[in-house]
């Protein structure tokens, strides 16, 4: 069977970034703080890079061409092969700190990880101001002042932020996976898993390898389409059939998660799955997919870090 093209000569434009604050006064983060996170960096660049203060960005003559909307709200196309869109996946994910409630004392480290993908790692300067704005104006009832930005590389880290100047260090922005040959893997979810299939969230029985690569594959093509300019050309047909033939296993189970949305006003329920899923005799091409999406996770709310996994090779 013929491998799909991948991006190995030239590299994935993926860079994850870790943001490490001082706490100035007391930071207090909910069990889980993703969406709090995000929506603190959302408010924030919006004030930054927002010219015209219209209500609706869609209504902004600038909506094309913003900052802000191309992060945070990206357009839809107005049709697409694949499906029809509302709106397309966001150029980055939020990796916040571990599960668990925690307030931060004045004095303390407080860091978490940010990864961005394609055209949003032009705009790393605007982001990193961002995130500067949004701890001095306050989260978690707190501030903090921003010390370091760190590039996390898998086999280095590189400081690339000068405090000093608060300027950005130049750097490379790309990520060079190594090649893996077929065998067994296990993909440990160290955030909920949500996997839907026409609307509904699949249970841990439903689940297989083929829905699991699929939805890994369509999500890395889209990235690369809306975000970096290129398409992968993966054959979702062969793809398909390929995924459709592999032993999975898992060990799952359901985590409880509610959350405030800010936007609509109200608690929502994002329950997912954690715990291990283990696929045997994978295919070679599947694995370069299976690296990525430690970088783009997988499933629903990715943006502030749901589908989150480490993959093993060694079983």
């Amino acid at each position: 069977m013929d491998n799909p093209p991948m991006q190995e000569d030239r590299g994935w434009p993926i860079v994850r970034y870790r943001f490490v604050f001082s706490v100035q006064t007391p930071v207090s983060l909910p069990e889980y703080a993703g969406s709090t996170l995000r929506g603190a960096f959302g408010h924030a660049l919006l004030r930054t890079a927002c010219m015209t203060r219209e209500r609706q960005c869609e209504e902004c003559p600038l909506y094309l061409t913003c900052p802000y909307a191309a992060i945070f709200q990206a357009p839809a196309p107005a049709s697409h092969s694949l499906q029809k869109f509302s709106a397309v996946p966001h150029s980055y994910v939020i990796e916040p700190p571990p599960w668990g409630r925690r307030v931060y004392q004045a004095g303390e480290e407080l860091f978490f990880d940010m990864t961005l993908f394609g055209q949003a790692l032009e705009r790393l300067a605007l982001i990193v101001y961002a995130w500067q704005r949004a701890f001095m104006h306050g989260i978690g009832h707190g501030t903090a002042i921003l010390d370091d930005v760190i590039l996390l590389g898998p086999d280095f880290d590189e400081s690339v932020f000068d405090a000093g100047t608060s300027r950005v260090r130049p750097h490379q922005q790309s990520l060079q996976l190594p090649a893996m040959t077929a065998g067994d893997c296990r993909l440990t979810f160290i955030t909920p898993l949500r996997l839907q299939e026409n609307g509904r969230m699949l249970q841990p029985e439903e689940i297989n390898a083929r829905i699991l690569l699929m939805a890994l594959a369509r999500r890395v093509s889209l990235l690369a389409e809306f975000h970096a300019g290129f398409v992968p050309g993966y054959d979702f047909q062969m793809m398909n059939a390929a995924a459709a033939s592999i032993e999975m296993s898992q060990n799952l189970r359901w985590q409880h998660w509610v959350r405030y949305s800010g936007r609509q006003k109200q608690k929502m329920t994002l329950n997912g799955l954690t715990g291990d899923i283990i696929l045997r005799d994978v295919p070679a091409f599947f694995f370069e997919l299976l690296q990525l999406g430690q970088w783009t996770h997988v499933g629903k709310n990715t943006t502030f870090g749901l589908g989150h996994y480490l993959l093993e090779r060694e079983l």
